[in-house]
């Protein structure tokens, strides 16, 4: 396909986005579908158009005078790629498979178009009714920080130190032109290609073997900060795919009981595979279904040393990655929310043992379901937790970190544009 066809296939897929409120990867898996004469490198290509252009949909959309998917992705070829007028003509030049020529109206748009003046919301491209709580965490880093959840986000690996150091694996894996991460202590970071695409990581004969899992350097982090060691008893509670499981087992080097488990069974269905390329020992309890649903953690009340809650959320921390997903978010999916939070970290406080710890993640940057989820335990539990200092946990786990998070009342926030991750929360409550 040429580039100009592959433009006229993101508006279609744009359009599809945006009539169905569906997820840009099912869009363009559909697309793929029926169009089967696109190859992989052309199916990569269109999807790096339209997440740009998701990822600039408001400020696009704001030079552009007009929010249609052909309006929004001209607007992201001149903000995400710096593509000059002339260059954009070119591509939308009404030859063959081609979009239609732009009009003088869109030229001129392309040309002279600016965020001057443009409210935060447009300038950083975000829901406008999320802005006052991300105001009140970002303070005057609002914009900055806006700007850089707008952006590509890095592919970062963590080496299973299970099978290989760091050291070894970076030496190793030099085809793949790997660096350590800045933070996270077995990441290494892959470079990505100006399309945004990176290799192929999940068929490297060394992610056969178990070497490495891919993760971002903030779940490496998070996970690294839960403090798991050798003869504790851990429960990963919303395990999910397990990449924080594998991550645990990891720091706890295989000795000592770890149990993965998830409200949701059907997440949990990669785990096990994920465990065995690994090599990594975590006891899996699946969830039954039906109306009679029995507690598979019930024999564990009051005994755990830590649990691990990696909460469900709004995911807006990782815009980065799915940058579609913000502009699905609703004030209601919120509220939702919020009350699962309450409900798994109620179910981590029945779990763990005297002098245990909870440690509470999200991938999220809004407060409600950070700090606002820990003070909403706090008071539930009548005294029965208290926080534990993050500064304390970060200079004892992760010394030098401090200066690359902010900290909150009663946790901490990565973000991308001052840790360079995803925007995850971590804080650590213990029971007293």
């Amino acid at each position: 396909m040429t580039p100009a066809a592959r433009c006229s296939a993101a508006i279609e897929v744009l359009a599809d986005v945006t009539e169905r409120r569906r997820p840009a990867a099912d869009a363009l898996k559909d697309w793929g579908l029926a169009h089967r004469f696109a190859g992989s490198g052309d199916r990569a290509a269109i999807a790096s158009l339209v997440y740009d252009a998701l990822r600039r949909r408001a400020s696009a959309a704001w030079i552009m005078g007009a929010d249609s998917p052909r309006a929004v992705l001209i607007g992201s070829l001149r903000l995400q790629q710096g593509l000059a007028a002339p260059t954009i003509a070119g591509l939308f030049s009404g030859e063959r498979f081609a979009p239609a020529p732009l009009t003088e109206t869109e030229r001129e748009r392309v040309e002279a178009g600016s965020l001057a003046g443009a409210p935060p919301e447009i300038a950083g491209d975000a829901p406008d009714w999320v802005l006052p709580s991300l105001r009140a965490i970002l303070g005057d880093e609002l914009l900055p920080e806006l700007r850089a959840l707008g952006r590509r986000a890095p592919l970062d690996i963590r080496i299973n130190s299970l099978k290989r150091s760091r050291a070894d694996a970076l030496a190793s894996l030099g085809h793949l032109s790997a660096a350590p991460t800045p933070h996270a202590p077995q990441g290494l970071r892959i470079p990505i290609g100006a399309d945004g695409r990176g290799p192929a990581l999940h068929v490297e004969p060394e992610f056969l073997e178990g070497w490495y899992e891919i993760q971002d350097e903030g779940s490496q982090i998070a996970s690294l900060l839960a403090g798991a060691g050798p003869g504790e008893t851990v429960v990963d509670l919303c395990a999910g795919g397990g990449g924080k499981t594998l991550a645990l087992a990891a720091e706890m080097g295989n000795r000592g009981r770890l149990v993965a488990t998830d409200g949701d069974p059907r997440r949990l269905a990669p785990i096990h595979e994920r465990l065995r390329r690994a090599g990594a020992e975590a006891e899996v309890r699946t969830p039954r279904t039906g109306r009679a649903r029995a507690d598979v953690l019930e024999d564990l009340d009051g005994t755990v040393d830590r649990v691990v809650v990696d909460a469900p959320c709004t995911g807006t921390g990782t815009w980065r990655r799915n940058p579609d997903a913000k502009w699905r978010l609703r004030p209601g999916s919120l509220a939702t929310r919020l009350s699962e939070q309450a409900a798994v970290l109620d179910r981590a406080g029945r779990l763990v043992r005297p002098g245990g710890r909870i440690t509470y993640i999200t991938c999220s940057i809004l407060p409600e379901e950070n700090d606002g989820a820990i003070a909403g335990l706090l008071g539930r539990s009548g005294g029965a937790f208290a926080v534990v200092p993050s500064r304390s946990v970060v200079d004892r786990l992760l010394p030098g970190l401090a200066d690359f998070l902010r900290f909150t009342e009663h946790g901490l926030q990565m973000s991308p544009a001052l840790t360079g991750t995803d925007g995850f929360y971590v804080a650590t409550l213990e029971r007293s």
